[in-house]
């Protein structure tokens, strides 16, 4: 399928979903406005895991030995460290990208072609990034949630980078579609079975599957494009700056005396005004 084909197909999908509501129900979270498509898709997706993915991953895991499977894992993520280091670069992150760009060197120099994982050794550690978070870096929104046909849990943003990360996958090495169509069954299959603990796990806890692994997603989307440390979320009642201090409060005026609010105060009785005035007695006769 060439990149104009998935584009047309993430088109169609972003489409039919915005056409998707039922009226009358419920609204769904603002990030998830597609919430019904989303579900009937996410059901789709449990029944092919359930029928296909998950019997043959589980079957890959008991037949084949370890020490393969590990092989097998090496080599794909060893070509999928080029588009990380490449990533990395597009973000501006020089030396992280150059980090990768050592690691897949050591890995195909020294571990016969990327079979082996030297470089973890050496502390040159994976890094993967892809075009999706490139994209959050260079400012785009996620957008909507969207969950494709089995591929599973995205956005508007990350759905439309996958078909740029595809163009730098392991499949795009296939000189011939056999060979491409071969090499991305062996990469679902490597990436189901990575995860079927995760998957039992999931099972045990999650009460609404579909919501879990939402916010699971989005979380993780967006600890990933700032590299742990995603901004704080703002709310309408939080004040623009939170560390500056309150403003003061003007001091009240001083009250007024009674000598100059005569006006204010109450009315003197006749008797407290006698008692409080000056007694004059009449002067004495001078004696004769």
């Amino acid at each position: 399928m060439t990149a104009l084909h998935r584009l047309m197909v993430v088109a169609a999908v972003a489409l039919v979903a915005g056409c998707a509501s039922v009226p009358g129900a419920a609204p769904p979270p603002k990030e998830d406005p597609w919430e019904n498509f989303n579900r009937k898709v996410f059901s789709f997706n449990e029944t092919v895991d359930d029928a296909v993915l998950k019997p043959v991953a589980t079957a890959y895991v008991n037949v084949v030995p370890e020490l393969v499977r590990k092989g097998v894992s090496n080599v794909l993520g060893n070509i999928g460290d080029v588009w990380s280091a490449a990533n990395h670069l597009l973000q501006g992150k020089i030396h992280t990208g150059l980090d990768m760009g050592m690691r897949v060197l050591t890995n195909t120099v020294f571990g016969l072609g990327g079979l082996l994982d030297p470089a973890t050794e050496f502390g040159l550690v994976r890094r993967s990034e892809d075009f999706g978070q490139t994209l959050g870096r260079w400012g785009v929104g996620p957008g909507p949630y969207l969950v494709l046909p089995l591929l599973g849990p995205s956005t508007v943003r990350d759905g439309t980078a996958l078909l740029l990360d595809r163009q730098a996958s392991p499949s795009a090495l296939g000189n011939t579609d056999t060979a491409s169509y071969t090499i991305t069954a062996i990469e679902v299959v490597n990436l189901r079975a990575s995860l079927l603990g995760a998957t039992r796990l999931l099972n045990d806890v999650a009460l609404d599957k579909y919501s879990f692994l939402r916010q699971a997603y989005l979380a993780r989307r967006l600890d990933t494009v700032y590299d742990g440390a995603p901004p704080m979320e703002k709310f309408d009642d939080e004040p623009a700056d939170p560390m500056a201090a309150p403003a003061a409060k003007p001091a009240p005026s001083p009250a007024s005396s009674p000598a100059s609010s005569p006006a204010s105060s109450p009315a003197s009785s006749p008797a407290s005004a006698a008692a409080s005035s000056p007694t004059f007695a009449p002067p004495k006769p001078a004696p004769k």
